[in-house]
């Protein structure tokens, strides 16, 4: 214990206070989302295609809010670090941070709803030709419509609270949603508690009904009882004119480049759908395993983006400095850790699916290449999602974020599957080449110090 008491103790204490709550948050929802794929697949093959491919389209919307959320984070980050040099005006710009960040999250939702409302059948067959599993993922659209604004709104006020130190309350939510979610889901698709059996769109309608659980608890804290932040509904009408130059500058730029990686991913979403229905279901099972193993990592990321706001703030730099290699050498070792969890539990959860022979072969090569890939993108998320972001460098990541993928892992995976019809291995280490190019880079960059920028709080008004 008495190790805590020098600087590297100290902030490895830190950093475990703020990585556990949203590692655990995280682990909760992805075993939401695992027990989402067993009642589904249980359904059959077909189903489950279905229920994974319409999630990619709506993956897209979660990303889109990550990017708000994260943007906004680095500025929230920021300016709390600043209390001690001018509260009031540092309070003020992250109200306003806050505001904008509100505003641009409910306007996509606005544009998802939408879509999704007004032409499933288009969105389904970006995905697959199959007509059936076009159809059953239609359907899955029609009751995710109002999703959106819920899951929008719950993921970007928990990004702020997380921002300001409020990491346990969001987790118990978290919690709370688990139960409500798996509840719900096993009533309405099987038909239970005297519930209609809706089997898929039941699926759908279990996950709307968590969405609002904790969206109401999340934002209903943050607007009315928060303390800390002492952001209310009023807030939304304030005038952010000032601030808005600064936030198009930092979390703009997190938003394209979230945003465009979600558009680059659902376009490898888009390779896998054309390789066929096994080829579908097994990545269904092994997306649930690769998330269960960078729970860790991303609450660690999520922790170097609030240790690094705050600690620039505070203008520290050459703690800051030293802060991200440290989160360099976490960056690593939890790659190795993930790399082993995978391995070790690839196994009993490919037999936990009622799926064929054929479909379980292709998941344990698609395990041993998570394994891989895992540990270069520990490294690089921590770094570039992380420390870096936490910096301000998000242009420069936005660029590296979207080159990496678009000019080396898209063509290599469509040259992979399409033209050299090169086994389920080396198909997916194609399609993830840029976690591997980002991981040297952004040592390279971490080692260039360029990745420190200011940041201001815009003219008080």
């Amino acid at each position: 214990m008495e190790q805590t008491n020098t600087p590297g103790g100290a902030f490895y204490k830190r950093v475990i206070y703020l990585a556990t709550p949203i590692a655990l948050q995280s682990l909760i929802t992805i075993g939401v989302n695992m027990l989402d794929t067993i009642m589904v697949g249980s359904l059959g093959e077909m189903e489950l295609s279905a229920t994974s491919l319409a999630n990619q389209f709506i993956n897209i919307y979660h990303i889109f809010c990550m990017g708000i959320g994260m943007g906004a984070s680095v500025l929230v980050s920021r300016y709390w670090g600043m209390r001690e040099k001018d509260e009031e005006a540092a309070m003020a710009a992250l109200k306003k941070t806050i505001c904008l960040m509100v505003r641009i999250t409910l306007s996509l939702a606005v544009v998802f709803a939408l879509v999704t409302l007004a032409m499933p059948g288009t969105v389904m067959r970006m995905y697959t030709k199959e007509a059936q599993i076009i159809s059953l993922g239609s359907v899955y659209f029609r009751y995710s419509v109002v999703t959106y604004f819920f899951l929008g709104l719950s993921l970007v006020c928990t990004i702020v609270l997380r921002s300001v130190g409020q990491v346990r309350m969001p987790l118990f939510v978290s919690m709370g949603a688990f139960f409500v979610n798996l509840g719900a889901n096993y009533a309405f698709i099987f038909g239970k508690f005297g519930m209609p059996r809706m089997e898929i769109a039941g699926a759908a309608l279990g996950t709307l009904i968590a969405r609002v659980f904790e969206a109401g608890i999340i934002c209903g804290y943050l607007f009315f009882k928060d303390k800390k932040i002492g952001f209310r509904l009023k807030h939304l009408k304030m005038k952010t004119g000032d601030l808005l130059g600064e936030y198009i500058r930092i979390s703009i730029p997190v938003l394209i480049s979230d945003g465009i990686l979600a558009i680059g991913n659902n376009t490898v979403a888009m390779v896998i759908g054309r390789l066929g229905v096994t080829f579908v279901a097994a990545n269904a099972i092994t997306s649930v395993t690769q998330q269960m193993s960078t729970v860790l990592i991303q609450g660690v990321c999520q922790a170097g983006a609030i240790v690094t706001g705050q600690t620039l703030g505070e203008g520290d730099r050459e703690k800051a400095s030293k802060q991200a290699y440290r989160f360099l050498g976490l960056g690593i070792g939890l790659g190795l850790l993930s790399a082993l969890f995978i391995m070790a539990v690839s196994g009993p959860i490919i037999s936990s699916y009622h799926v064929s022979g054929e479909t379980e072969a292709v998941a344990k090569q698609l395990m041993e290449a998570i394994s891989l890939i895992i540990v270069f993108q520990a490294t690089n998320s921590i770094m570039t999602k992380g420390v870096l972001r936490g910096g301000g460098d998000t242009k420069m990541l936005m660029l590296a974020d979207n080159i990496f993928l678009w000019v080396l892992s898209i063509p290599l995976g469509l040259l992979a599957g399409f033209a050299l019809h090169l086994p389920a291995f080396w198909i997916y280490v194609c399609l993830k080449a840029d976690q591997i190019a980002k991981a040297f880079w952004c040592v390279l960059r971490l080692r260039s110090g360029k990745w420190i920028k200011k940041i201001s709080v815009g003219k008080e008004k």
